[in-house]
């Protein structure tokens, strides 16, 4: 019995050590749905080592070729893409954490380090093998529910591609997958290729630890609430709160992914009635606003990096009944919008643009009746 014991503990320090020791990559996802039946999902996309270019926008048409990833090579998974989507990228590559397709499918990854675990690698299985990033793009080109996603889970195998960018590291991701109406998982693989689907609640994701530990966290924080906390009499003297928001003491207000899914959840739940899907749109962007990691929050002791402006490289909400894409980035507090309504995904080319137009801050000056001319 000591002997596991002790073995159960060196786990457990060891997942501690490699969760701590990961820099910002601090994603936090949120969903609202409107009163004229829209559904939004945003989130913000963290980096802390530095600029990944989540600036940039790839494009895949519908019926394009795939072949995956496995660490033999291209010899994975092929098939061909029912659905075109758009993506956010990351490092000039045509992938990255965040995408839509034109039927509204929402595909996330969010990073899981000290839990994710995926199936080792097989030959006699690389037909259905698949990386992570050939997993986020076989769900999105492949399917326009979330329904259909968890009918053919079990018909693929995800592994563990080495990704140079990543200095050979594993890649520990979780996917959280919505559509049009208002369904919405996640997705983890643990235990060595274990699948596991969780609903997701209220739509909110974070990072480690597993999610239903997050659900069972929530339980700390029954006591919150929006309404204000009641005034008390102690020995004849009145107390009453010092000002709004008294029913939210205790709300964690740190950047660790437990913290961030508590507040993601309140901030959620107690949303205001929003009637239409861009009400909910900006609505998400004004909650993600409470999780924007300045970038020399959660850095290493000089190792604060120099090249980006925040360790929140780029929020997104999608907006999955009307097909429509929206972002603003580090560089770049100006929303842009994609319409992929209006991209005839048969004929346009697979394309990464650049979505930040310069990276400059887009301000404009308010000019005053009788003020001098700019110089």
């Amino acid at each position: 019995m000591r002997s596991i014991l002790r073995r159960l503990v060196v786990h457990a320090v060891c997942i501690a050590l490699a969760v701590a020791h990961v820099p910002a990559m601090a994603c936090t996802g949120i969903s609202l749905k409107s009163q004229d039946g829209g559904v939004v999902v945003a989130r913000t996309v963290e980096w802390a080592l530095g600029d990944a270019k989540h600036n940039q926008i790839a494009v895949f048409p519908r019926g394009r070729a795939f072949r995956a990833q496995t660490p033999e090579g291209t010899n994975g998974k092929a098939w061909t893409g029912k659905y075109g989507f758009v993506s956010v990228s990351a490092y000039d590559q045509p992938f990255g954490p965040d995408a839509m397709n034109e039927r509204g499918l929402y595909v996330g990854v969010y990073y899981f380090p000290g839990f994710a675990d995926y199936r080792r690698y097989e030959r006699k299985d690389a037909h259905r093998s698949l990386s992570v990033g050939d997993f986020m793009q076989w769900m999105l080109s492949s399917f326009e529910t979330v329904a259909e996603v968890r009918r053919n889970l079990g018909t693929v195998v995800v592994v563990n591609v080495e990704d140079p960018r990543f200095g050979g590291a594993a890649l520990p991701f979780h996917w959280k997958i919505a559509d049009a109406t208002g369904a919405s998982i996640v997705v983890e693989i643990v235990n060595g290729g274990e699948v596991k689907v969780h609903d997701a609640l209220l739509g909110v994701i974070t990072n480690s630890p597993t999610y239903d530990w997050h659900l069972t966290n929530l339980r700390n924080y029954l006591n919150l609430s929006p309404q204000p906390a009641a005034a008390l009499t102690i020995d004849k003297t009145a107390f009453a709160p010092l000002g709004g928001g008294s029913g939210l003491v205790g709300l964690p207000g740190d950047f660790t992914p437990p913290s961030r899914f508590v507040r993601a959840a309140a901030l959620t739940a107690t949303a205001r009635p929003l009637p239409t899907a861009e009400d909910a749109v900006f609505e998400a962007f004004r909650i993600l606003d409470s999780f924007n990691v300045p970038v020399g929050m959660t850095a290493r002791r000089g190792a604060t990096a120099v090249d980006i402006e925040s360790a929140t490289q780029i929020t997104v909400a999608a907006d999955l009944v009307n097909r429509r894409y929206y972002f603003h980035t580090m560089s770049n507090r100006e929303v842009r919008m994609i319409d992929l309504s209006r991209i005839d995904f048969a004929t346009v080319k697979e394309q990464i643009f650049d979505g930040d137009a310069g990276r400059r801050h887009v301000v404009r000056e308010i000019v005053l009746s009788g003020q001098q001319p700019a110089r």
